[in-house]
């Protein structure tokens, strides 16, 4: 089982890219997901989180994700909103960050002890492919390195939910930053 916590600001398609994530999970993949989205934070702006569970077997739980294992934050300003994105890490819990900076990465690594931190600039990605900066899609590919699901997946999940026309160029745009999203 995988628990993922995703972090964002209003705007930013944070439960978007959940539900599409557990589409790509359970459509294409044969596994199980379940997406916890934390309504009420409807503002623009405003700090907002989605909670997703991944497992090979049937999920009996819906609940909230504790401690994640896998922890995605969309947008590097959310700690200046007083949002604590290590709240239950454990030692081996990895970070998906959307950053223009390797040093901003570096610095997410170092103040909450993350074994591995995966980073891609995933709003000029979404800015180069879909025309705003809207990185839900592009953070999907950056995820995709972690081994959660395929990129293969993610595309195909993308293009189903946005349809073809949008769908293809949200899919273009998480491939581009699969590709360009760098570990440390």
């Amino acid at each position: 089982m995988k628990r993922l916590k995703f972090y964002g600001l209003g705007g930013q398609g944070v439960v978007t890219a959940g539900k599409v994530l557990s589409g790509a999970v359970s459509i294409h993949e044969n596994k199980y997901a379940i997406t916890v989205p934390a309504y009420g934070h409807e503002r623009r702006g405003a700090p907002v989180f989605t909670d997703i569970i991944v497992d090979e077997k049937p999920i009996l739980v819906n609940c909230f994700v504790y401690e994640p294992d896998v922890i995605v934050v969309m947008d590097d300003t959310i700690i200046e909103k007083g949002v604590d994105i290590s709240k239950g890490k454990h030692e081996d819990s990895v970070l998906v960050l959307n950053t223009c900076s390797q040093g901003t990465a570096t610095e997410y690594k170092n103040t909450y002890d993350f074994k591995t931190v995966y980073h891609v600039n995933a709003t000029q990605v979404a800015m180069d492919h879909i025309g705003r900066g809207i990185p839900n899609s592009s953070i999907l590919g950056a995820l995709s390195k972690t081994g959660v699901v395929s990129i293969e997946s993610v595309e195909n999940a993308l293009i189903e939910f946005f349809g073809k026309k949008a769908g293809e160029k949200n899919a273009q745009s998480a491939r581009d930053s699969y590709e360009q999203t760098k570990a440390i």
